[in-house]
């Protein structure tokens, strides 16, 4: 079995669901400490003046440690701003009115006190299916698993039975630097590899890494298509290493 293991994202980019289609389960880590203004949080919209934070605003002072299954969301006003946010800059998108009212119903059905990891769930579900992404989701918070960092990642993929992890390139820093961890589980790691594509967008030129919700609409059925074209192999650890030796540009 092939998994990988992502914190469940606010309006997830299109790499997220890129690296979900690649694998045979997709884990939403959602038993690791919550980061405030982290992507759990917050994504970006295309507007005329570039990209835009939505942020869900959310209980933090006091509870400095807590997971990220367990953080509230503090004030459900942000409902209306996000929608209208989205409404106004995406009101000439060819998709708009096609996927709206269901993203309404998703964020207009979220209640004072409700988790933002369950929010990020129904979203990152409700993305799934118009995008024909099948791949089984399973939190962390349902299995029966401890552990920190790299250790937590192995013993996921022992309680799931998975041979091979598939990592975010994001996480090659500190992986790389415990990856006997991994392996000594009998679990190969190979790193998620994407270029991101360009498509039709609002207020030109192109700008990268928006929600997938840019690319839904404005390019509607095509979008799993799109994503795909920005796929490549996955890298060995070897490789990563290298392209991290390698000298930046100046």
């Amino acid at each position: 079995m092939r998994i990988a293991i992502c914190q469940p994202t606010y309006l997830p980019w299109l790499g997220y669901f890129d690296l979900m289609e690649q694998v045979d389960t997709f884990v939403l880590l959602d038993t690791v400490q919550f980061e405030r203004q982290s992507w759990q949080q917050r994504n970006r919209i295309k507007t005329p003046t570039g990209l835009q934070w939505l942020t869900v605003p959310v209980i933090f002072r006091g509870r400095l440690e807590q997971k990220v299954h367990e953080v509230e969301i503090r004030d459900v006003e942000f409902r209306r701003k996000h929608l209208r946010g989205i409404e106004i800059n995406y009101a000439r998108a060819p998709f708009l009115h096609e996927h709206l009212p269901a993203l309404a119903r998703i964020l207009q059905g979220v209640n004072a006190g409700a988790h933002l990891a369950e929010l990020n769930l129904r979203l990152i579900q409700w993305f799934a299916g118009i995008l024909g992404i099948h791949t089984p989701l399973v939190l962390a918070s349902s299995l029966d698993v401890q552990g920190n960092r790299t250790q937590l990642l192995a013993n996921i993929c022992g309680e799931l039975g998975a041979a091979q992890y598939v990592s975010p390139i994001g996480s090659a820093e500190y992986l790389l630097s415990e990856i006997d961890v991994l392996s000594n589980a009998g679990v190969e790691t190979v790193f998620h590899n994407y270029h991101h594509p360009e498509y039709m967008q609002q207020f030109p030129p192109f700008l990268p890494f928006a929600s997938v919700i840019d690319l839904i609409f404005n390019e509607g059925c095509r979008s799993i298509d799109i994503i795909r074209s920005g796929r490549s192999v996955c890298l060995t650890p070897s490789e990563v290493a290298a392209r991290m030796a390698e000298p930046k540009e100046a």
